[in-house]
C-alpha cells in the first residue's frame, strides 16, 4: 500500500507567545516492512533554527526554535510511505517466555543488548496495581511468548473500553488499570506495563491507522487519527506489533511513525513556551491511499 499521511497540528494562544521551543517526532520510520519516500515539514512561523538528527532509538527527529511573538504555531508534516504486510508469524513457534526472561540476564547478541532497555519501568508505565498477576493468566509455564502476548492483547481489547473521555496524557498507568477504559495510548501502556512485570521487553510504537468508512459512505478529510500500539521481543521473530485497541498484529493499514519506551519518547509534538496563557490545540490526520489521489 501507498500512502500520502498528512498530520497539522496548531496552536492558538490567547495572548502572545513570546518565544519557545519544539521537539516534533513526525517523520514515519523506516523499516523492513515499511519505506518513506518522501517527507516534508512546514512550520509556521518560519522557526529561528531547526534541527533534524535522530534520537536515542533512531526515530527521525526535529528540534524546533521560535524567537519572535507569535499568537498560532502551525506545523504540517506530509510523508508518502509505502507500507508492505508484516511477515505471518506462528505464535506458538516462538521462544518459552521464560526462556527469553532467562537470555536477558545474560543478553549475549546485540538484539537482546538491545531489547533489555525495554523492560524496565518507564515514567508512563511505571505501576503499582497488579498487573503480574493480570499478565500471568495468559503466561502459563513453557508457554510460547508470542502466543501469550497474542493472548494478553486478546484480553486487553476484551476487559478494556476505548473511550476518549476518561484520561488524558497525563493520566497514571493505575488510573487505567482501575477503571479498566482509555484511549490507545493507555491500552498500548497496560500491554506494555503487563510484559514488564513479568520480566519481558515490551515497546510503545506510535503512528497512524487507515479507516475505512462505511460502505457507501465516501471518506471524509480528517477521518483518520495517530494510533498507538505496542511491540513485543519475541525470539526468534524479533519484535512482533500488537494493538490491543482493535485486537489485530499491525500490517499495512498500520504506518509506523516512532517507537521508545512510553508516550512521553515519542509524542509527535512536546514543547515549552514563555507567556501564551491559555491555548486551543487543533489536530487534523488524514492517511489516503494513493491510489486514490
Amino acid at each position: 500500500m501507498e500512502y500520502l499521511v498528512r498530520h497539522r497540528t496548531t496552536y492558538r494562544y490567547l495572548q502572545d507567545v513570546s518565544n519557545s521551543r519544539h521537539l516534533a517526532h513526525l517523520r514515519p520510520r523506516g523499516t523492513p516492512t515499511q519505506k518513506v519516500t518522501r517527507h516534508v515539514l512546514a512550520v509556521t512561523p518560519e522557526p529561528a533554527q531547526r534541527v533534524r538528527r535522530k534520537d536515542f532509538f533512531g526515530n527521525g527527529a526535529e528540534w524546533l526554535a521560535m524567537d519572535e511573538p507569535h499568537g498560532t504555531f502551525d506545523i504540517l508534516a506530509e510523508s508518502q510511505v509505502s507500507a508492505m504486510p508484516a511477515p505471518w508469524r506462528d505464535g506458538a513457534a516462538s521462544e518459552a517466555w521464560e526462556t527469553v526472561r532467562t537470555r536477558l540476564d545474560r543478553p549475549e547478541s546485540a538484539a537482546a543488548r538491545d531489547a533489555v532497555q525495554f523492560a524496565f519501568d518507564s515514567a508512563l508505565t511505571a505501576f503499582t496495581a497488579d498487573l503480574a498477576s493480570y499478565a500471568r493468566v495468559g503466561f502459563a509455564p513453557g508457554r510460547a511468548l508470542l502466543e501469550a502476548a497474542i493472548d494478553l492483547m486478546g484480553r486487553i481489547h476484551a476487559d478494556f473500553r476505548y473511550d476518549t473521555t476518561v484520561t488524558d496524557a497525563s493520566t497514571p498507568i493505575d488510573r487505567v488499570f482501575e477503571i479498566r477504559a482509555g484511549v490507545c495510548q493507555d491500552l498500548a501502556h497496560i500491554g506494555i506495563a503487563a510484559m514488564r512485570s513479568l520480566g519481558l521487553p515490551a515497546r510503545y510504537v506510535s503512528g497512524y491507522l487507515l479507516t475505512q468508512p462505511p460502505p457507501g459512505r465516501p471518506r471524509l478529510l480528517g477521518a483518520d487519527a495517530s494510533h498507538a500500539w505496542f511491540s513485543v521481543w519475541a525470539p526468534p521473530f524479533g519484535w512482533v506489533d500488537l494493538d490491543p485497541t482493535n485486537n489485530v498484529l499491525p500490517s499495512e493499514e498500520h504506518i509506523t511513525l516512532a517507537w521508545g519506551r512510553d508516550y512521553s519518547d515519542v509524542a509527535p509534538i512536546n514543547g515549552i513556551v514563555t507567556g501564551g496563557g491559555d491555548h486551543v490545540i487543533e489536530v487534523g490526520v488524514d492517511v489516503i491511499p494513493m491510489e486514490r489521489i
